[in-house]
């Protein structure tokens, strides 16, 4: 049931084409270089945002030349950007941008002759480190030694950044030494997916959401992130992160500020940050004494995704590990707009559905008066509203309602959506979030970027979960890959009359 009828849908209008600039990646060989960043650049330069004269430079160690490089890259965009990555002439103009250095970072060898190559002081510059975090102090020491840090200059950093607060912060004062903190761009792709960006315009732009946006009328939030890939290559690595770091410390509270936060005074940067910011201090403390009522975590063991047998967690990382591949938890945010409403928040590897969303359920009518009718059919039963944002595969919204079922025999109910797919809605190809982040670190627009003190506020919000679980005997509960997770996590909600919500429309 869709109410979204649009008579012609066409593609948004292009952004206006940005001045020349400067891009370098390092890691320019890596993985999220070839399959995000690279694409997400070639898609903007076929828009036609990025111009001639821009420069995209890829470091990394071994040596190659600037042929070789870009050959490389052509195989990337043909497997990772699409349609328009098999058209010879874009790809050919967007190639030429290219070029390759190679630099040690553990030296000064080759930063001479690499800074010599920038001389345009009025240029904007931005340097994408995507390298491991015990690398970002030495990037930047390098990058200011050598004269390449000015007011235009703009450093990107992926997370994770830090595995608890003071390794957070060791990071943030390295950066610090040499960006100030408007130059420090801390980049979590999940703030860039379009659904998430219409939950501020649902918010802010609709006088029906925001009056009823509290605890009076909403019964509780859940935001889900699944995943059904493993770790596989990633296992080394992520056998020192968990699921806690890896996604809840940033994805998902940023997700459930987005939701709990109050009304900006404005769209500026800072105006949004400071109430999310309010949000991550206002979170009920989870430690030891209530970590086990309040927290769920899993571990993949062996099943089938997909239709196809897979290893469990141990099997792939090659060895026993108490590391968790899922968590799920019950939060809460005390203030007076969202006292007493849980947050409910999951996310895991191998689960049954690659699936992101936010689901607001509202609370029920307080009287009704189809009980006779749901005496005679019990599918006409009253279900709760719930406004449903999907952030992946398909992004949209659907607002579920009680409707009638068309006929003449007789009254009967339906909880049915009312669904807007940005797909069906808008038409063509939906922008990336690595394309609109990139962008707006060119602009010097950070409003989708964390800020120090959110990253501080989430660290100390989640080392005591961590601290909790270090304390408990309990290890990391078993599930089966290609379910939905532990069946504890089921109990964490099911216990307060709740269920985890399925998408049957």
């Amino acid at each position: 049931m869709s109410v979204y009828s649009v008579p012609s849908p066409s593609q948004a209008p292009h952004s206006a084409p940005l001045a020349p600039f400067d891009l370098v990646i390092f890691g320019g060989t890596g993985d999220l270089a070839l399959r995000k960043l690279l694409p997400a650049l070639f898609h903007r330069y076929v828009d036609g945002q990025i111009v001639a004269g821009t420069r995209l430079v890829g470091i990394a160690r071994d040596e190659r030349s600037d042929e070789d490089y870009r050959g490389k890259v052509r195989d990337a965009l043909r497997s990772f950007a699409g349609e328009q990555a098999q058209q010879g002439e874009a790809l050919d103009g967007f190639l030429a941008l290219l070029h390759y250095r190679r630099l040690d970072l553990s030296s000064d060898a080759g930063w001479p002759e690499f800074a010599s190559e920038f001389p345009d002081q009025e240029r904007v510059r931005v340097f994408y480190l995507a390298v491991g975090p015990d690398l970002f102090g030495v990037v930047g020491d390098r990058l200011q030694s050598h004269g390449l840090v000015n007011p235009k200059t703009r450093v990107v950093v992926e997370k994770p950044l830090g595995k608890d607060g003071r390794s957070a912060d060791t990071i943030n004062d390295a950066l610090a030494r040499v960006f100030a903190e408007t130059q420090i761009f801390r980049i979590d792709h999940y703030l860039g997916k379009e659904t998430v960006q219409n939950l501020t315009a649902l918010r802010f732009g609709n006088a029906l959401f925001e009056p009823l946006w509290k605890a009076e009328h909403i019964d509780h939030v859940q935001i889900t992130v699944a995943e059904t890939v493993g770790v596989e290559s990633r296992a080394p690595y992520y056998d020192k992160s968990g699921a806690l770091r890896d996604m809840v410390q940033n994805h998902l509270l940023q997700l459930l500020c987005l939701v709990a936060m109050e009304p900006p005074s404005s769209l500026a940067a800072d105006a949004i940050r400071d109430e999310k910011l309010k949000v991550l201090r206002a979170l009920r403390p989870i430690e030891n004494g209530n970590a086990a009522q309040m927290t769920v975590r899993g571990q993949y063991k062996a099943g089938a995704v997909e239709g196809r047998a897979v290893p469990g967690y141990a099997q792939e990382l090659g060895a026993q590990s108490l590391t968790e591949t899922f968590v799920a938890l019950k939060a809460e945010v005390k203030n007076w707009r969202w006292a007493g409403v849980p947050f409910y928040l999951r996310t895991g590897k191998r689960l049954a559905e690659r699936v992101s969303e936010i689901v607001v359920t509202f609370r029920q009518v307080p009287h009704s008066i189809f009980e006779d009718l749901t005496e005679q059919d019990p599918s006409s039963r009253l279900a709760p509203n719930k406004l449903v944002l999907r952030l992946q595969p398909d992004e949209g919204v659907k607002l579920w309602l009680m409707n009638k079922v068309p006929g003449p025999g007789g009254l009967r109910l339906r909880h049915v959506p009312l669904d807007m797919s940005f797909a069906a809605a808008f038409g063509g190809r939906q922008a990336d979030a690595y394309e609109r982040l990139l962008m707006d670190v060119v602009r010097g627009n950070p409003m989708l970027f964390m800020r120090r003190d959110e990253v501080d506020a989430a660290w100390k919000w989640i080392d005591p979960i961590r601290a909790a679980w270090a304390a408990s005997a309990d290890a990391a509960r078993p599930y089966t890959a290609g379910s939905w997770g532990p069946s504890a996590a089921v109990a964490l909600i099911e216990r307060d009359g709740r269920t985890w919500h399925e998408d049957a429309g």
